[in-house]
Parts: structure tokens; C-alpha cells; sequence
């Protein structure tokens, strides 16, 4: 089914808490794709089993996220291609050790070379996750997101979005870079997380989102244990 998006519709993305945390596995490409469906929701139907089936056209991804026609039919493609191999992943510590759960994005991709849309049917168990939300679940307007143009500012969106009506965001140090699907080499030192993943994020997110963000790292002795974030709306601005 085709869905024919409005210039400044307002759609807004739902997921719930535990997937905004979750290792999510995506690019940004495949992120936005994965967004504009979710936004799509109240206008899409069940199959006949019983799974969501979206279809994306490029000039509406590309009107979304203010790039050219031919940047979008090569992101359809290519995010169609690698969401069939993209897992999201939940770690919970248990007092049996360690329990992980991973869920594939999608269980069907069709691409249309020459005509520019691409068909996905979401895997059956991922959308308890952002369908028929009632409780713990974070929202946000698609267009909040639609010019950021790095995965991890992205991700830390979503993080402080779970908790706008506090604007205080706290994390350990292992469940931040859990869910921002921070390399090896950020998760094992604090600089090169600070510098590649942090610092971008943030000052991405203040430049294009308006938002007004102040973070420091929490310590349990001289290691870093923690990250805090205050944020708020630029005063300015409609953000929330």
C-alpha cells in the first residue's frame, strides 16, 4: 500500500523505551527508512499474515529529507538490500549473567529499479515495539530528525527524547554505548568515544534541532562510569 506523505504533516515516530535503548544495528539510511514507515503506521494495513508491509517511494524520501531524487532511489536500494541483515539487540544483566535478545529488522525487501520504491514487511516480532503503543514508549516529530545527517545524532535524539518532560537523560557508560552502537574502540576509551560519537552528536543536535544541551561524564573513581545530559527546547523554538 502506497502512502502519499503531506508537506509538514507532523508525522511522528512511536517506539517503545526498550527499543530506543536497544542496539538498533542501523545506518542512516536505513534509519530514515525505518523512521518514515513507523510514521506511516495509523495508514497502513495488516496483510493476510498478519505482518506490516510498507511501500516507500523516493521522491517522497527525498522531499522528507531534503536530498536529491537520485541520493534517494540509491539509499531506497541500498537500505532494502542490508535491512534483511540488520539485528536489534537487548543485553540484560541477570543474576545468571548476561541475557540477549536480537530481533531482525525485516523479513521481505522488493526494490523496483527504474520506478524507485521499495517494499518492506517488518518482522512480525519488532512491531509490539512501535505499533499499538499505550504505556513506556518515546515519540517524536520525523521532521525533528529529518536533518541530521549522523547515525549517532540520531541515537542520542532518540535517547533524550524518552525523557523531554525531565530534560535530564542519565546512563551508565556501557548501556550508552550499547545503544549508540559504538565501535570497540569508543566503548574502550572514553576520548575516542568523547570525540567521535559524543561531541558531534551533541553539537549536531544543537545546531539542527535547536536544542540546549549540557553533559558531563559521572566517575566511580578515575573511571568514567556515566554520562548525564540537561537539554531543553531553544526558547525559541517549537520543539517539543
Amino acid at each position: 500500500m502506497k502512502v502519499q506523505l503531506a508537506k509538514n504533516d507532523g508525522l511522528h515516530v512511536n517506539m517503545s523505551n526498550v527499543l530506543v535503548r536497544m542496539a538498533q544495528g542501523l545506518r542512516l539510511s536505513e534509519k530514515r527508512v525505518v523512521a518514515m514507515c513507523m510514521a506511516q503506521l495509523d495508514s497502513v494495513k495488516l496483510d493476510n499474515t498478519g505482518r506490516y508491509k510498507f511501500r516507500l517511494n523516493a521522491q517522497d524520501y527525498a522531499e522528507q529529507f531534503k536530498i536529491t531524487p537520485d541520493a534517494a532511489y540509491l539509499q531506497l536500494k541500498e537500505a532494502g538490500n542490508q535491512l534483511l541483515h540488520r539485528i536489534a539487540q537487548q543485553v540484560v544483566d541477570t543474576k545468571k549473567g548476561r541475557n540477549i535478545k536480537r530481533w531482525q529488522w525485516v523479513s521481505f525487501a522488493e526494490y523496483q529499479d527504474g520506478e524507485g520504491w521499495i517494499k518492506l514487511t517488518f518482522n512480525h516480532e519488532m512491531t509490539p515495539h512501535f505499533f499499538l503503543l499505550r504505556k513506556e514508549f518515546t515519540t517524536y516529530k520525523l521532521e525533528q530528525a529529518s536533518a541530521l545527517r549522523s547515525i549517532y545524532s540520531w541515537r542520542l535524539f532518540e535517547l533524550l527524547m524518552q525523557f523531554k518532560s525531565t530534560g535530564l537523560l542519565r546512563m551508565n557508560i556501557d548501556e550508552f554505548c550499547h545503544a549508540m552502537d559504538a565501535t570497540e574502540t569508543a566503548r574502550n576509551n572514553f576520548g575516542e568515544l568523547r570525540r567521535r560519537i559524543i561531541e558531534p552528536a551533541v553539537k549536531e543536535l544543537i545546531s539542527k534541532n535547536n536544542l540546549l544541551i549540557d553533559w558531563v561524564p559521572t566517575k566511580a573513581g578515575r573511571r568514567v562510569s556515566g554520562l548525564e545530559f540537561r537539554f531543553k527546547p531553544n526558547p525559541q523554538t517549537d520543539l517539543f
